[in-house]
């Protein structure tokens, strides 16, 4: 069977042995450690034009990671030639882009291949999976593509469908309006009166780039973050060519950024002396940037820190020293064609609406479907709560397996590290399937079961679930946390090291002939 071009794009049937779905960090690792194994025959589709995943459709102004650019890059491919110690969103996109060409990964992506359903035929043994291209003209799906594959891997990640708020009337404003996700770089905010609805990660990020440019500003704030100085700054052509010139130097220097993270993760699992170590850090830059007793209250949380994510920022609370910029903490009752009118009736005029509130991070497998065995849909399998075994594979749904599924993201260390932990799983899972010929690989309901308990008795001692606030981290239904490791990557990396072939029923492949 010839290899599968990225640049093939005509409608049809396509089998392979691996189908990924997604270019960004997850789709990418898996791809490059398939080719390491040998293993090619196999097939990445990308929703949009081109890879990077987040990286790449998150392009609103001072977009850049919240981790350490050296810890956050594949510890097979580190990257000397970092600019910034937090790298931007175009560094990251770059250098992903890189490691595709690197590894000559381009052939295996089809890009603008919109994942729609896929179904577990259990007489053949493999997924069929439809797929579609958006067309430019009406925004329809067309141009399908039918693909069986043995294996399906999930590598869509969490931050890519924009949450919006729920706010009544938000449909009747009548000037620009868009998503941090979705930037509109064509929207000139010189001079204009601009609302932000939120104060998240990407809020704070990009709200001190427009905040200079907008004749007033007006930033709407539910609940206030924690926010620790970000502590940025940049590598000298010096440092990088040490880098360059000695790589056991980027490795020492990955460790170090590891452990000094590592360690952090004590104060969401309950120990007292780092999170009080940590918020007072975080009280300490409040009061210093903020001097005004009334703003400052207002910008103090009343949750204990970690609850929520932590935000990392040296840029942020200065912006409110601006004559044009105003916090607004009243809840918004409406939105108007022209306005936003808070519960208390005040009514502000506003000229662009920009909504910095986050991805739907809890629902995974938006607008698209997958039946496995019995015609069991992942979301009726998931109707009392997001849950799979070790965050990887789903029982029911044999021979797929996800990539940053349920409880594998971080809150305080780089979530690549996971990835890799379970890339490396999901190889050896098929090397085993290799070597014992076996054709199905599932694993147990009662396994599963187990570590969901598991996982929950561990989260209910953590700061995430008895911290006092509501979080993205937390499953809206039923409140119980459901993105995030309710422990250290260590633990992590022991648990996925190796697999348990007792965890799982396994189906030997029926001999040909």
């Amino acid at each position: 069977m010839p290899e599968p071009s990225g640049n093939h794009h005509t409608t049809g049937d396509i089998s392979v042995d691996v189908l990924i779905v997604g270019a960004g960090f997850s789709g990418i690792c898996m791809g490059i450690k398939l080719l390491k194994a040998g293993m090619k025959n196999f097939l990445i589709v990308e929703k949009s034009d081109d890879l990077g995943g987040t990286w790449y459709e998150n392009r609103y102004p001072g977009c850049a990671c919240d981790v350490p650019a050296h810890l956050y890059s594949f510890s097979f491919e580190r990257n000397p030639d970092w600019t910034r110690m937090f790298a931007g969103q175009q560094e990251i996109w770059q250098y992903l882009k890189s490691c595709v060409q690197r590894y000559e990964l381009a052939p295996y992506i089809r890009f603008e291949t919109r994942f729609c359903e896929a179904a577990w035929n259990e007489s053949a043994g493999h997924w069929r999976i439809s797929t579609g291209k958006r067309s430019r003209d009406n925004g329809n799906l067309d141009d399908a593509l039918n693909i069986r594959a043995r294996v399906l891997v999930s590598g869509m990640g969490a931050l890519h469908v924009p949450h919006y708020p729920e706010i009544p009337g938000i449909e009747r404003f009548s000037g620009p309006s868009f998503h941090s996700a979705t930037w509109r770089s064509d929207v000139d905010l010189t001079g204009k009166t601009v609302a932000v609805i939120g104060t998240g990660a990407s809020a704070i990020q990009f709200i001190p780039h427009i905040a200079p440019r907008a004749g007033k500003l007006y930033i709407f704030q539910r609940t206030p973050p924690w926010i620790v100085p970000r502590l940025d700054f940049g590598f000298s052509e010096k440092a990088r060519k040490r880098f360059r010139h000695l790589p056991a130097l980027t490795w020492a220097f990955r460790k170090f950024l590891f452990f000094a993270l590592e360690w952090r993760v004590l104060s969401f699992l309950g120990d007292r002396v780092v999170r009080e170590h940590m918020e007072r850090i975080a009280r300490r830059h409040l009061e210093r940037s903020i001097k005004d007793p009334g703003l400052r209250a207002a910008l103090t949380p009343r949750y204990q820190i970690g609850c929520k994510r932590i935000l990392l920022s040296d840029d942020f609370y200065p912006i409110f020293k601006r004559r044009n910029v105003e916090l607004v903490t009243e809840k918004i009752a409406q939105v108007r064609e022209r306005s936003v009118v808070t519960q208390d009736g005040t009514e502000l005029p506003v000229d662009v609406l920009i909504y910095g509130t986050g991805f739907r991070v809890t629902e995974q497998f938006i607008g698209m479907k997958l039946f496995g065995r019995n015609g069991l849909e992942i979301h009726d399998a998931w109707r009392n709560g997001l849950s799979a075994y070790l965050g990887v594979t789903v029982s029911g749904f044999p021979n797929f397996f996800m990539l940053l599924g349920p409880n594998t993201g971080l809150g305080h260390n780089s979530v690549v590290l996971m990835i890799e932990a379970q890339v490396r799983y999901v190889i050896n899972c098929l090397k085993l399937m290799r070597k014992r010929n076996i054709s199905a690989m599932e694993v147990r309901a009662e396994s599963q079961k187990h570590f969901a308990a598991n996982l929950r008795d561990h989260m209910a001692r953590t700061v995430w679930q008895s911290g006092g606030c509501r979080s993205w981290y937390q499953d809206t239904h039923t409140g119980e946390t459901t993105t995030l490791w309710p422990g250290s990557v260590i633990q992590y990396f022991r648990a996925t090291r190796s697999v348990s072939l007792s965890e799982y029923d396994l189906t030997p492949a029926r001999p040909e002939g």
